[in-house]
């Protein structure tokens, strides 16, 4: 069981980790503002509303914790569908950028919609800005883990059943 879930964890943590540090970097970059918790007071507004920007400590965490578990949530999605879909084994680039391209469209077109933040003005650079995010944050390393973890997997499978 911890072989299973282990490898799960561990790729929701550095996918999530490795988001929530683009997004910091690219919210300095775009605004200067060197206050970057901003961006998890934002991920708390979707649940909490607009008084979760004029939030503390309390707002910080909520978004982080909230943060981590839409990545954990596209994690388990991620290693669930990867061993159902052989053409993801072989091609796990393009693996990668297609499931980034979900992750975008997921959150941009329903969970962000669909929360307290509602829907926002499209930017075009913004949204191409985003989306390179998601590709290379989650999207591509998500697919690497999991092939690597599915391969193992298979080859531990064949080395037990050999005598």
């Amino acid at each position: 069981m911890n072989k299973t879930f282990s490898p799960i964890i561990q790729a929701g943590l550095v996918v999530g980790t490795l988001d929530i540090t683009a997004a910091f970097l690219y919210y300095y970059a775009k605004t200067g503002n060197s206050q970057v918790f901003n961006v998890l007071k934002y991920v708390a507004s979707g649940f909490f509303g607009k008084e979760a920007l004029q939030g503390g400590g309390g707002m910080i965490v909520a978004g982080l914790l909230f943060h981590y578990f839409i990545a954990f949530v596209f994690t388990v999605l991620f290693f669930w569908i990867f061993p159902r879909i052989k053409l993801f084994h072989r091609h796990p680039l393009l693996t990668g950028i297609v499931y980034g391209c979900f992750v975008w469209s997921v959150m941009n077109l329903v969970v962000v919609p669909l929360s307290s933040i509602g829907s926002r003005p499209f930017v075009p650079l913004n949204a191409f800005i985003n989306l390179l995010i998601l590709i290379v944050c989650i999207g591509i390393p998500l697919s690497f883990m999991a092939n690597h973890f599915y391969n193992k997997k298979q080859l531990d499978h064949v080395a037990v059943a050999t005598p």
